[in-house]
C-alpha cells in the first residue's frame, strides 16, 4: 500500500494542455511520461518538463526503471532543433534535457547532447541541465558534452554499491562516480548525482554513497523514495517515513553536502533550477 505521502493529485489545467500541445506537435518525448513521474503534473502546471531525448527505448534493461529496453530507431536529427523551439515557446528560463542509454551510437549520444545545447542556445536565454547515461566512461563522449558547458551535468549513481549491479547490471558503481569526478575536475560546470531509496540499502550504504559523491566533487544531490513501477520491476523493500528522510538531510549536511533536494517524491530535476541558483551562492 501505497503511503498517503507519495500520492499526487491529477492537476489538468489550461497550462498542462498547452506543455502537451507543445510536446505533442514537436514530435517530443518526456521523461515525465516515459518514467511516470509522480511530480509531472506539478511540473506542467508551472510550465516545464524534463525532455527525454534519442528515442523511447533504452539499450540497457535496469531493473527499477519504467523506460522499456529495446532496439532503438536511428537519431533523429531534427529533435535538437526541436527541443529548442519547444524551450523558447514554453518560455522556460531552465530547460532539463535527458535521453534513454544508447550504447549502440559510438559516442552513447554526448554529440547528440551538444546539439540539443547549442540549438537551445541559439535561439533563448534558458540556462541547461543535462542528465546524461555513464557513456561507458568514454572520455572523448564526456570531452564533447563538456565544450558544450551545459550550465548543470547531472548524472545519477541511483542506488549504493551492495545493490548496484542487481539494479542496473549493465552499469559500473565506480564507472558512475568517474564519470561525475572527470567532469568535475575537467570543467567548472556544477555537477549533481541523485539515488534511490527503499531498494534495499540501509543507512550505512547512504552514508558511503554519499561520501563517494562528495568525494568526486558533486555540488547537487537528490534522493527520492522508489516506487516499483510494475510488479515486473524490482520490489520496494521499505517506504522510508517523512521523519527518516529529515534524517537523511542531517547526513547530508554532516557530509558537507550545501545544495540538496531530499524528500519522498523528489527525483532528479525536481526544482532544478532552486537548486542551481543556490549552488552558486
Amino acid at each position: 500500500m501505497l503511503p498517503d505521502y507519495l500520492k499526487r493529485p491529477i492537476i489538468d489545467t489550461e497550462t498542462t494542455k498547452t506543455v502537451r500541445r507543445i510536446l505533442k506537435t514537436k514530435c517530443l518525448n518526456t521523461v515525465c511520461e516515459g518514467a511516470r513521474c509522480p511530480n509531472k503534473s506539478e511540473c506542467y502546471s508551472h510550465n516545464t518538463a524534463t525532455f527525454l531525448i534519442m528515442g523511447k527505448v533504452c539499450t540497457r534493461n535496469c531493473r527499477y526503471c519504467n523506460i522499456s529496453p529495446a532496439r532503438p530507431e536511428p537519431l533523429d536529427l531534427e529533435e535538437p532543433k526541436h527541443v529548442a523551439e519547444a524551450v523558447k515557446e514554453l518560455g522556460l528560463k531552465f530547460a532539463v534535457i535527458t535521453s534513454v542509454t544508447r550504447d549502440d551510437l559510438p559516442d552513447g549520444g554526448a554529440q547528440h547532447f551538444k546539439n540539443c545545447i547549442d540549438e537551445i542556445r541559439k535561439i533563448c536565454d534558458a540556462k541547461v541541465e543535462i542528465l546524461t547515461p555513464d557513456f561507458k566512461d568514454d572520455k572523448r563522449a564526456l570531452d564533447t558534452v563538456i565544450k558544450a558547458h551545459p550550465d548543470v551535468f547531472n548524472h545519477n549513481i541511483e542506488t549504493v554499491r551492495s545493490i548496484f549491479k542487481t539494479a542496473r547490471p549493465q552499469g559500473d558503481y565506480d564507472r558512475s562516480i568517474e564519470v561525475l569526478r572527470y567532469v568535475k575536475e575537467n570543467s567548472n560546470i556544477v555537477t549533481k548525482s541523485g539515488l534511490m531509496a527503499g531498494l534495499g540499502e540501509g543507512v550505512n550504504d547512504i552514508e558511503e554513497t554519499l561520501c563517494d559523491l562528495h568525494d568526486a566533487g558533486v555540488d547537487i544531490i537528490t534522493i527520492g523514495q522508489y516506487i516499483q513501477p510494475s510488479k515486473q520491476h524490482l520490489p520496494v523493500a521499505k517506504y522510508y517515513t517523512l521523519e527518516e528522510f529529515e534524517e537523511l538531510k542531517e547526513l547530508a549536511r554532516k557530509i558537507g553536502f550545501k545544495n540538496f533536494q531530499i524528500g519522498p517524491l523528489v527525483r532528479s530535476s525536481y526544482h532544478a533550477m532552486a537548486s542551481y541558483e543556490t549552488s552558486l551562492k
